[in-house]
């Protein structure tokens, strides 16, 4: 038996799907910076962690969180999607860093990497990392590139350090200290929150392009609905069906020229 401190709203990930949307920014990144801070014990210790998820993350009255270990194999017996089976073991692909996945190279760096994909369930309030993509599709999304977009509203700053997070080459990555005072300054400078992509966190096509690329922008829309919704002109739907723009590649090339106001006054783009 093991006796730990007693921590009233149990698991990070539960707790942030049962209060959606009732936090401030900064309350989040106060959330952040404790589980930075539990991590940075760790690293300094030389103690690799390996399975750092909301789910492993316990939160008391007060907001604060503390890095624990014990949620991985109920979420595994609940949830068969969760983890890959390999030769050496279980791993959570979803949180789990491309090098650790193929090599089974678990090091502060991967822990890193993981701290990211938690970052992004702080942020969406406890969303599925990667939506309903298959373990297959999410490695091999990854390999080609593709990151999680922004949850919404969540302002530029973070979504840069989850990037920072998630860069391939484990030396690029920031160290736990490093991400302690970055968090601590946003805290301090809570003017550098307010800026956001005004993107939602919506799933990404199953054609998934390289990073940079114009065609990317709309990679992370599935369908052109998607991706009128997301910016707030779903009422276009029909209009841009009627023209041929039926998927986001065709939306991708389309150019001022080609759109006009229509003699109703609404939308309609030109062919």
């Amino acid at each position: 038996m093991i006796i730990t401190e007693y921590m009233e709203n149990g698991s990070l990930d539960a707790f942030l799907r049962k209060n959606d949307g009732r936090f401030t920014v900064i309350q989040l990144v106060g959330i952040l910076r404790g589980i930075a801070s539990g991590m940075k014990y760790l690293s300094d210790m030389s103690y690799v962690h390996r399975d750092l998820a909301a789910r492993n993350i316990l939160v008391n009255s007060n907001l604060v969180c503390k890095v624990s270990d014990f949620g991985m194999s109920r979420v595994l017996e609940d949830d068969p999607e969760a983890a890959y089976t390999t030769r050496g073991g279980k791993i959570p692909i979803r949180w789990t860093a491309p090098e650790a996945i193929a090599y089974r190279k678990f090091t502060s760096a991967s822990d890193v990497w993981s701290y990211g994909v938690v970052m992004w369930e702080v942020m969406s309030y406890g969303e599925r990392p990667y939506w309903d993509m298959s373990n297959q599709d999410v490695i091999k999304a990854i390999d080609e590139g593709y990151r999680l977009p922004p949850p919404m509203d969540c302002p530029v700053a973070l979504h840069q350090l989850m990037l920072d997070c998630w860069q391939r080459e484990r030396a690029d990555r920031p160290k736990f200290g490093q991400i302690v005072n970055m968090l601590d300054k946003l805290i301090r400078n809570p003017n550098t929150l307010k800026r956001t992509g005004g993107e939602t966190a919506v799933r990404p096509s199953t054609t998934l392009l390289e990073p940079g690329s114009p065609e990317a922008a709309s990679s992370s829309v599935g369908t052109v609905e998607d991706w009128l919704q997301a910016i707030g002109m779903e009422k276009y739907r029909d209009n841009f069906t009627a023209a041929g723009y039926t998927s986001p590649e065709a939306v991708v090339h389309m150019t001022q020229d080609c759109c006009r106001p229509s003699q109703k006054g609404s939308f309609s783009p030109r062919l």
